[in-house]
């Protein structure tokens, strides 16, 4: 146990999280809740129930696990489950729905559970507490209710220990081929340089309707500009948000997520991590800046900061 009391491992715990609509209060409840416990969290804010599952889940996958932090998940929607399953489809990744704390017993004990699911519509957020300081607090390979309560065998012991090796290669690709063909398309196609706006790269596929792959690294900004044209994109990787101005919105886009801007609509765009993303439109491209570089850096920044 750590010196707070609050958690087993060695290492200081960071907790990413992130909810739909429907967890969002019991999120925010919890988020408060270990913030007061003096335990760093990464509030990834509200999104769909997949896009929150998602991104939580991919953040925890690439930490490492021999890092100074452990870096743990804590997911929300209606039923905890949505997130859950999204949450898993990443390798490493260990989420499991919790609505008591025997739940939360279990999933440590025998799961090395990494990534915490809370139910928004069954769940208060007093023992939604109590959930997730069983959660933190509870070792991998304790006596759990699953166990009456006992320690577990010495073969029991020997088979969870060899556990944590063969889990997280599951779902891991290696040299295995992915079989999705726009996939497949993307890795190998190179894309050039737009050189109207650092950090971005195009490659158009077709003509009328256009489409291309666009890719932006981390930190890249574009300025507010218009098209005469409208266009819909779905993110591939990465995240993104788009200030259409004209409209007086913001959009917080992440993997799977889908955008569709109106012609003539002025919008700026922030990427926080390398994004790529699949766009269409009708007819020839063009792009008409309606500021500068450093004045939309600098819009970006005192939004942010709101």
């Amino acid at each position: 146990m750590a010196a707070d009391g609050t958690a087993t491992t060695t290492r200081p715990v960071k907790i990413i999280a992130g909810a739909d609509d429907f967890g969002t209060p019991l999120k925010d409840a919890l988020v408060s809740h270990l913030r007061s416990r003096n335990i760093e969290v990464e509030d990834l804010g509200t999104s769909s129930y997949y896009s929150a599952g998602a991104e939580v889940g991919r953040l925890v996958s690439s930490s490492s696990s021999s890092s100074a932090v452990d870096v743990r998940g804590l997911v929300a929607c209606g039923t905890g489950a949505g997130v859950s399953i999204f949450a898993n489809k990443f390798p490493g990744v260990f989420a499991a729905t919790c609505l008591t704390p025997a739940d939360a017993i279990n999933a440590r004990s025998i799961n090395n559970s990494n990534v915490l699911a809370v139910s928004g519509k069954s769940t208060t957020p007093e023992s939604a507490i109590e959930i997730v300081e069983t959660w933190l607090k509870t070792p991998f390979k304790s006596p759990c209710p699953a166990n009456d309560n006992k320690p577990w065998p010495e073969e029991i012991q020997s088979f969870l220990d060899n556990s944590l090796k063969e889990m997280p290669e599951i779902g891991k690709t290696g040299t295995v081929q992915d079989t999705c063909a726009v996939c497949c398309l993307v890795k190998n196609r190179e894309l050039n340089p737009i050189d109207i706006i650092p950090g971005g790269s195009m490659k158009i596929l077709r003509e009328s309707p256009t489409s291309a792959f666009v890719r932006f690294k981390a930190g890249s900004v574009e300025p507010a500009h218009h098209h005469t044209f409208g266009h819909d994109l779905v993110v591939i990787e990465g995240k993104k948000s788009v200030w259409n101005l004209t409209k007086e919105e913001r959009y917080d886009l992440t993997v799977g997520d889908y955008l569709f801007t109106p012609a003539g609509d002025v919008h700026r765009v922030k990427y926080y991590e390398d994004t790529e993303f699949f766009i269409k439109w009708d007819g020839h491209w063009d792009m008409f800046f309606d500021e500068d570089l450093e004045t939309a850096k600098n819009a970006i920044e005192k939004e942010l900061a709101k």
